[in-house]
């Protein structure tokens, strides 16, 4: 159901506001999906892998015809080149001029947080990702926000057990400055701790843009922990993990091992080095880890449209798409929240991974993760990784933290600083 947006003279205080009203259109009326990404900036890697992810998601959950429910869908793509208040500007510009009824995005946790209220201001439901910051579906929560990629908790838990039986118990992190840093660094603290193991240190925090890491690591290797956690994203992660190679992280036995997740294809492929393979880390998604059919389709026709294969955040673009697709079937083409919003809890559906879970409670998609080893770093197809295991939904669920009057019977939403204080 398109909504279109007209202007109501309302006298409040003797000014003048601006109020959206909805109005119905017919069933094969076009739908527009604004993709908000990042084409030309930090996260541009991230952001090609969000709309070729997209794409093709939309394309397998229509059968190639992009229609759902009668309606034809667009997708109106805008580069916020990582400022955050012109994310908003667009955003509000998809809603207002473009006609856009959903919105997706965006690569960065910073931004897609101001996306987050944009939405629920407007009555618009945020397909939000990759962004992984929690707080996305916990502190901020809203109703008019889902998440069909996984979050920061669901990395951490991921290689937390692995990492105590395997590295040690003693660990620092380092992160970046910014919000996508802060939410990782409280989601590994409660991974880590959960599992057993202590912090030696407060957490480490350097600027996105730094490009001599060299007094972080330096703290780093200072601290005696066993192992780093390092939580980084986009291209400077290569000058990142160069510098930490050469100081020994990873490498001399005697100094922290680096507990990480691998990043996408080009990036591993320009920062690791010889030294590193054998390492195990995380990984939200390599093309080569699931064994099924959806995946098997995502890989051929990724290779056959973009000459290339999927990486690591195509995956959550695709389950996006198909999860937009699955709430329209059920509205019959409706978007209104009070349609959408309740066709989207509890949605259940296969994808590139398997099974994924639409958790009603507070929004947050549950998925499996894997753990990978890297075995190489020269193969054509860039088959760099050994699956070391694949970790189910259930065990890197992640805490529920959209508020109390979010919880059920099954699930406590109560944030866990309130439960702590309690």
């Amino acid at each position: 159901m398109l909504r279109k947006y007209t202007v109501l003279p309302i006298l409040i205080i003797a000014s003048m506001i601006l109020v959206p009203t909805l109005q119905a259109q017919d069933a094969g009326e076009p739908l527009k999906i604004g993709l908000l990404t990042d084409k030309s900036a930090v996260l541009q890697l991230y952001g090609v892998e969000l709309e070729n992810g997209l794409n093709l998601g939309l394309d397998y959950a229509t059968d190639g015809t992009m229609e759902v429910a009668g309606r034809p869908i667009e997708i109106v793509v805008r580069d916020y080149a990582n400022d955050p208040d012109l994310a908003a500007t667009q955003a509000r510009e998809l809603i207002e001029v473009e006609g856009v009824e959903i919105l997706v995005g965006a690569p960065s946790s910073g931004v897609t947080q101001g996306l987050v209220s944009i939405a629920a201001e407007y009555g618009v439901i945020l397909m939000a990702g990759p962004a992984a910051d929690p707080r996305i579906t916990g502190e901020f929560f809203e109703p008019t926000t889902f998440r069909a990629c996984r979050n920061s908790y669901q990395d951490a838990l991921d290689i937390a057990a692995w990492a105590v039986e395997n590295v040690g118990t003693k660990y620092i992190q380092l992160a970046p400055d910014y919000a996508f840093g802060y939410g990782s660094v409280a989601a590994f603290d409660y991974g880590f701790l959960s599992k057993g193991a202590e912090f030696v240190g407060d957490a480490i925090y350097a600027p996105t843009d730094t490009t001599e890491f060299g007094p972080y690591l330096q703290q780093v290797i200072d601290s005696g922990a066993d192992g780093v956690v390092i939580t980084w994203a986009g291209a400077s992660a290569i000058n990142l993990f160069q510098q930490a190679t050469e100081l020994g992280l990873g490498v001399d036995p005697d100094k922290p091992a680096i507990i990480t997740g691998f990043n996408s294809n080009d990036i591993v492929k320009a920062f690791a080095d010889e030294a590193q393979i054998g390492n195990i880390g995380l990984i939200v998604y390599h093309y080569t880890a699931p064994q099924n059919a959806i995946n098997d389709w995502l890989v051929e026709q990724h290779k056959e449209r973009y000459n290339d294969v999927p990486d690591l955040f195509t995956e959550c673009g695709f389950a996006t798409g198909q999860a937009i697709a699955a709430g329209l079937e059920k509205t019959e083409g409706s978007t209104l929240p009070e349609d959408l919003i309740p066709a989207l809890e509890g949605l259940e559906w296969e994808g590139p991974k398997g099974t994924y879970y639409m958790r009603p409670e507070d929004h947050q998609v549950l998925e499996p993760m894997y753990i990978v080893k890297l075995v190489n770093l020269d193969d054509p197809d860039q088959k760099y990784y050994e699956l070391v295991a694949e970790v189910s939904a259930e065990d890197t669920a992640p805490p529920c933290e959209s508020g109390a009057d979010r919880s059920t019977e099954e699930l406590d939403c109560t944030p866990l600083a309130e439960r702590t204080a309690e």
